[in-house]
C-alpha cells in the first residue's frame, strides 16, 4: 500500500484505512472473535491506518481495536480517534440497547457533547485507556455541526497545544458535511480532515471548493463514506443512501453509473473507491468492515486497476462532475 503523510505532520497513513465503527456493532452485532478477525485481515492486507471513536459502540470499537492491535509494533501502525462526545455512566439505562445511537450494545453510558479544553483532554485520556495505547496519532474533532464556536474556540486550541507538546501527532476535524470542514481548513492550522460521504460517485459537492482549498493549504483528506452508506457498496446498486432510503432519481443515476462501469469491466464498488482515491487531496480512503471477508473484498477492489476512460465516459454522460 502507498503511504502518505498527513499535511505538515509526521503522521503517515496507508492508501486504504480501516474504519472501526462496524466492530463497535454499528447496525448489528459481531462477536469479539469476528472483530479481531477483521482487524487481522486488514493487517494482512497491508492496512496500517485504523480509525475509531468513543461514539462507536459507546467505547466498544476502541476496546476491540486496542485488543486486536496489542502486541504489534507501535511504530508500524497509525490510529485516529475523536473528541467531542464524553461517555458518561448511566445505570438507569443499562438494561436497554443503544438504539438511538445505532449500535447494538447495552446503553450503560450516555454520550454528552463536550468541546471544552477539559473535555478534549478527558476524552483522549479515556480513549487511550480503551485503546491500550500511550498516544494516538491523530485526534479529530467529531461532528461539531451545532457547536462551531465551542469547537473552534476551545477544542481546536486544546488539540493545537497537545500537538505542540507531542501528545498527538496530527489534528483535524471529522464530519458528514463539507462547508464547516472548509471553514476549519481556511481558519485554523489543522493537518487533516475526515470527509464522510460528500465526495463520492453520487455527490461531488466537496470537490468544488473544499478539496481545492485542502490542496492549497496542504491539508490531507481522510475520505470516508465512499459508498454513501450502502448504495455504492454493491453491484447492482443498493437502496440505502446516507443512512436512509435512496430517492428514486438518485437510484436511477446510480444504475446508470453502474452500467457505464460494467462497460469498462469495473464493478461499482471498485469504481466508488477509485474515484475518491484519485483526487490529489485525498490521503487515504477509509473503509468500514465488520468481517474478514469484507476486508478482503475491500482490499481487492482497492487494488484492482481502473481505466482512465471510465472517468472520461462518466463525465461525458453527465454522471460525475469533471
Amino acid at each position: 500500500m502507498e503511504i502518505t503523510r498527513l499535511g505538515g505532520s509526521t503522521v503517515r497513513v496507508t492508501s486504504v484505512g480501516f474504519g472501526a465503527s462496524g466492530i463497535g456493532n454499528l447496525n448489528g452485532g459481531v462477536t469479539d472473535e469476528e472483530a479481531r478477525g477483521a482487524v487481522d485481515a486488514a493487517w494482512r492486507a497491508g492496512i496500517r491506518y485504523f480509525d475509531t471513536a468513543p461514539h462507536y459502540g459507546l467505547g466498544l470499537s476502541e476496546r476491540r481495536l486496542g485488543a486486536a492491535l496489542a502486541g504489534r509494533p507501535r511504530a508500524a501502525f497509525t490510529v485516529s480517534t475523536k473528541v467531542g462526545r464524553l461517555l458518561v455512566p448511566s445505570p438507569a439505562t443499562a438494561g436497554r440497547r443503544d438504539d438511538a445511537g445505532g449500535f447494538d450494545v447495552p446503553a450503560d453510558h450516555v454520550r454528552r457533547w463536550d468541546f471544552s479544553a477539559d473535555g478534549v483532554r478527558r476524552s483522549l485520556e479515556s480513549s487511550l485507556t480503551r485503546l491500550r495505547l500511550d498516544r494516538v496519532d491523530v485526534a479529530l474533532i467529531h461532528d461539531p455541526d451545532e457547536h462551531w464556536r465551542e469547537a473552534v474556540e476551545q477544542a481546536y486550541p486544546a488539540l493545537h497545544e497537545l500537538r505542540a507538546q507531542g501528545v498527538v501527532g496530527a489534528i483535524g476535524v471529522g464530519m458528514n458535511q463539507w462547508r464547516m470542514l472548509e471553514r476549519f481548513v481556511a481558519d485554523t492550522d489543522v493537518d487533516t480532515v475526515m470527509l464522510a460521504g460528500r465526495y463520492t460517485l453520487l455527490d461531488q459537492s466537496a470537490g468544488r471548493t473544499m478539496l481545492p482549498r485542502c490542496l492549497e493549504r496542504g491539508v490531507g483528506v481522510l475520505a470516508a463514506g465512499v459508498f454513501n452508506s450502502g448504495v455504492l457498496a454493491t453491484d447492482p446498486p443498493g437502496r440505502t443512501y446516507d443512512y436512509g432510503p435512496i430517492p428514486p432519481a438518485l437510484h436511477a443515476r446510480a444504475l446508470r453509473v453502474a452500467e457505464v462501469c460494467r462497460a469498462h469491466g469495473v464493478t461499482l464498488p471498485q469504481a466508488a473507491m477509485a474515484f475518491v482515491a484519485r483526487h490529489p487531496a485525498v490521503a487515504t480512503v477509509v473503509l468500514g468492515a465488520k468481517s474478514p471477508a469484507q476486508v478482503r473484498r475491500n482490499a481487492a477492489c482497492a487494488a484492482a486497476p481502473v481505466p482512465e476512460s471510465l472517468w472520461t465516459d462518466l463525465v461525458a454522460q453527465g454522471l460525475v462532475e469533471s
